[in-house]
């Protein structure tokens, strides 16, 4: 799988979006754009200029938390797949992020290689529904 396109990573830990980025630029030419909060992320995605490829995205985050945050985009109109992220993955979190329209969840200590794993099933699964590379949001 060779990936061109844009991501979204919203972390409000600054190692924690680098080692995604790390991870999801080995899918291919990524172009990469990070917000440490939620009303920051909801700014990425209306600045981007194409509907991006994915969304990752932290859980429990200071200010607008992570459901909420995916609540937001997905009213902006997010149709890409998101994937909530989390440290602790009670069933109810887990549950609520699905709801609000999570596509996946990932928990951070999952080793590297199990989260590309993931991420390119998530990507393949959204091929049929996914817009074209570069087709606006």
């Amino acid at each position: 799988m060779q990936l061109t396109g844009h991501i979204l990573i919203v972390d409000d830990e600054a190692h924690v979006r680098l080692f995604l980025t790390l991870i999801v630029r080995s899918l291919g030419t990524i172009e990469v754009h990070g917000a440490p909060n939620g009303l920051e992320a909801l700014a990425a995605y209306r600045a981007l200029p194409c509907a991006p490829l994915l969304i990752l995205l932290d859980v429990n985050m200071p200010g607008i938390d992570g459901i909420e945050t995916l609540r937001l985009l997905r009213a902006a109109g997010a149709t890409c797949p998101i994937v909530m992220l989390t440290s602790l993955a009670t069933r109810q979190r887990v549950e609520e992020a699905i709801v609000a329209g999570a596509d996946h969840y990932i928990r951070k200590d999952t080793p590297r290689d199990e989260i590309i794993s993931q991420l390119k099933t998530v990507l393949e699964d959204a091929g049929e529904t996914a817009p074209p590379l570069g087709e606006q949001k």
